[in-house]
């Protein structure tokens, strides 16, 4: 698996990431929320020699880096994992980094680093504090 670092306007990322972020079953399981970019995002995104796999965008704000709207084929733990060091590798050092994680992904998140802010229904906002 190969993960990839674009910038979030770059035509490229529209060309790996829109067959995904367009799929009604994928917005489905990002609860029907839509996937958005801007020239403040990073995109890792991950393949293998059969596509995308998975991707996770990252917003820099003023508060710090942001996590949210991340995809991983088949909520795939490694893939997840994968992703989300990539983000700490690029942000942690520079930023404070935090998630909007999926309920179901929190586990992944807290394997990596990052501990509870805030618990809602479906999400968790969490920071990360280090491994």
């Amino acid at each position: 698996m190969i993960i990839e670092k674009i910038q979030g306007t770059e035509p490229r990322l529209y060309t790996l990431v829109a067959p995904l972020t367009m799929s009604i079953p994928i917005i489905r399981q990002n609860n029907n929320y839509p996937f958005k970019t801007s020239r403040k995002h990073v995109w890792f995104v991950a393949s293998d020699g059969n596509g995308v796999e998975g991707f996770m965008p990252v917003e820099r704000r003023m508060a710090g880096a942001f996590i949210d709207n991340y995809y991983a084929s088949g909520d795939s733990p490694e893939l997840l994992t994968a992703l989300v060091n990539a983000a700490i590798d690029e942000f942690a050092s520079k930023y404070p980094l935090y998630a909007m994680a999926h309920i179901r992904h929190e586990e992944a998140f807290v394997s990596c680093g990052f501990t509870e802010v805030k618990r809602w229904k479906l999400y968790v906002k969490m920071k990360y504090v280090g491994r």
